[in-house]
């Protein structure tokens, strides 16, 4: 699980970004977010739109080479999720000429995506060509070369948010990322992307339909998820775990009759053999 945030802003976008990276850590901190702050304190970065990323490890060790965004002339990239078919597109696009630089599955999706701005397609029609070639369950963000003023974002399996401001747009991984920034938020349906401007967002499902979606008010509070004192949120988890399996068995335990009432399932659960947890 990795945390992506993306943002047009009518001011400087860094600190917006950092700010969204922040709370986002809980859900990857294969990422070094104090060096970023390091680097960007001693090279500030200046821009008015912006795509940032938290990684989860799965295809690479976690290193700089590795981290998001994946970027070419034309395209950058950041990813959540898997490509599952990114080996049979990586062979495919290295035969055409495509030199990649990491170990990453979501490489594939910039050279992909410019491989359809390099025939002649804008930005929305490449993107939507690469949609209907990738497999797997994802939410991706993109930036776009000479365009300083659109950002498109795709959700399949992965949740994404959108959200709106005054002269300004978000995407984020979920509505937390975005909450110091705006409580107007649209969630991106299964198969749907999303061509933002400054101006809005227009919406397609996954049939390439134009689609209306739900603007909802959203309670989300501002403030961070802490560590609750631990080091990192990993040991935060781990010994959370009690807790979690506590309140989850609570859900189902009368304390009173001291019985337990099991949701209604679709199968007799007498009559399963064995249970298997896949993680």
């Amino acid at each position: 699980m990795c945390g992506i945030v993306g943002i047009i802003s009518k001011g400087e976008v860094v600190p917006f970004l950092i700010e969204g990276l922040r709370r986002l850590e809980y859900r990857g901190y294969d990422s070094a977010l104090s060096r970023l702050e390091r680097l960007l304190a001693e090279q500030p970065a200046a821009g008015r739109i912006g795509i940032g990323h938290t990684r989860w490890a799965t295809h690479g060790v976690p290193n700089e080479t590795n981290a998001h965004p994946h970027a070419d002339r034309r395209v950058a990239v950041v990813h959540n999720g898997i490509i599952e078919n990114f080996q049979e597109l990586r062979t495919e696009l290295v035969r055409k000429g495509c030199t990649f630089e990491s170990e990453t599955d979501s490489e594939v999706v910039v050279h992909l995506v410019s491989s359809f701005l390099h025939e002649g397609h804008a930005p929305a029609e490449a993107t939507q060509r690469a949609l209907q070639r990738l497999q797997g369950a994802f939410a991706l963000a993109l930036l776009f070369a000479g365009h300083h003023d659109l950002l498109i974002g795709a959700r399949r399996g992965s949740p994404l948010a959108i959200g709106y401001g005054e002269g300004e747009m978000y995407l984020g991984s979920d509505a937390l990322a975005l909450a110091p920034l705006t409580q107007k938020i649209t969630y991106l349906e299964e198969g749907d992307w999303a061509v933002v401007t400054s101006e809005g967002v227009t919406i397609y499902d996954d049939g390439d339909r134009l689609v209306n979606r739900a603007v909802r008010q959203t309670a989300r509070s501002g403030a961070l998820i802490g560590k609750g004192g631990h080091r990192h949120f990993m040991l935060k988890e781990i010994f959370e775990q009690p807790q979690v399996i506590g309140d989850t068995l609570n859900t189902m335990f009368n304390p009173v009759s001291r019985t337990i009432t099991l949701p209604e399932l679709p199968f007799d659960l007498a009559a399963v053999p064995r249970v298997m947890i896949v993680a």
